[in-house]
């Protein structure tokens, strides 16, 4: 594509050369954003120094432009001011806002009033506390870009239909996880909750992963979760137990097999010398650290040659743990 040869147009061609662009990278700006051949320099660079103002690192400001080339054709004091100053309100550090905005910049193409407002409403009706608003919007600046009616509706109803209610339990799950609303129902988030009700999972289990983790519903079926379940049937583990895993330790299912399952288990069964069984009874061994835990709890309920069960040794800090087995001078 030619770019224009207006005056307005080689200004800005030389405002974005000055700031180290190559050409290259001007012209899929061009292609991005019409209006750039439009925009006055002095726009340009005024939106450009307000965004470095505000905390962008000037090293990142090429990067976010390059995202999204619209910002600086925007008004300042019309749009970009609005925006950033109803997201500061939201944040808890002036370097939260600056953030998303470097990791999504079109949240400020976006207007306060036709969706950030009807945005915060909508989870407000959730009941998400409005401490959490701001946590979610900064966390996930690109929920502005989302659909309310053709998309995070659709997100809220299929969460109702595991039995969540949208008086709070609804709210608690995208607060934990903003990063689920990105997500399609059909393509992801459906499939995943069929695959792990055909793994054994009761509705009321479903509810306990959803409202605990809920990023196991975003992960891939056939890429991760099914990869795990059959590495849990190698390891001898019954689907009954399964259930009762993943429902105890739902990352359990996207955990890396090589780096975090399989260590684990070896420890457990090679130097433990315990049955897999034992885990079943007790999932969160496997939130426990290999080395920091583990293996230095096993080490010092060895030299007094004590037993007891994986519960009684790893569910207490490292105080009660050596009052408890008498093992004060094990820290030593």
């Amino acid at each position: 594509m030619e770019i224009s040869g207006s005056q307005s147009s080689s200004n800005i061609m030389w405002f974005f050369r000055d700031r180290g662009f190559d050409d290259r990278s001007i012209h899929e700006m061009f292609k991005k954003c019409k209006r750039l051949e439009r925009v006055q320099r002095e726009r340009a660079s005024e939106n450009w120094a307000y965004l470095r103002s505000i905390g962008i690192q000037e090293r990142k400001l090429p990067s976010v432009v390059s995202k999204c080339p619209k910002i600086l054709t925007l008004g300042l004091n019309e749009k970009l001011v609005p925006m950033v100053e109803c997201l500061a309100t939201l944040g808890t550090k002036p370097s939260e806002v600056a953030s998303a905005i470097a990791r999504f910049p079109h949240i400020l193409s976006h207007s306060v009033e036709e969706k950030l407002c009807p945005l915060l409403a909508f989870f407000q009706a959730l009941g998400v506390p409005e401490k959490q608003l701001g946590k979610m919007i900064l966390l996930n600046p690109r929920l502005i870009s989302y659909s309310i009616e053709s998309k995070l509706t659709h997100i809220v109803d299929f969460l109702a239909s595991l039995g969540l209610t949208r008086e709070g339990m609804i709210g608690k799950v995208l607060v934990k996880n903003p990063f689920i609303m990105g997500y399609s129902v059909d393509k992801r988030l459906r499939p995943t909750s069929d695959f792990l009700q055909s793994v054994g999972l009761t509705e009321l289990d479903l509810q306990r992963v959803a409202m605990s983790f809920p990023e196991v519903l975003c992960r891939d079926v056939d890429k991760i979760l099914r990869p795990n379940l059959t590495y849990l049937r190698r390891c001898g583990f019954e689907d009954g137990q399964i259930a009762a895993l993943v429902t105890g330790y739902p990352p359990i299912l996207i955990k890396s097999i090589r780096n975090s399952l399989e260590p684990r288990i070896r420890f457990l069964v090679d130097v433990m010398g315990r049955r897999i069984d034992e885990v079943a009874d007790y999932p969160d061994f496997f939130r426990h650290g290999l080395k920091k835990r583990l293996e230095l709890r096993q080490k010092l309920l060895k030299q007094r040659n004590t037993d007891c069960s994986l519960s009684e040794m790893l569910e207490c800090n490292q105080k009660t743990f050596l009052v408890k087995f008498g093992l004060i001078e094990g820290l030593a």
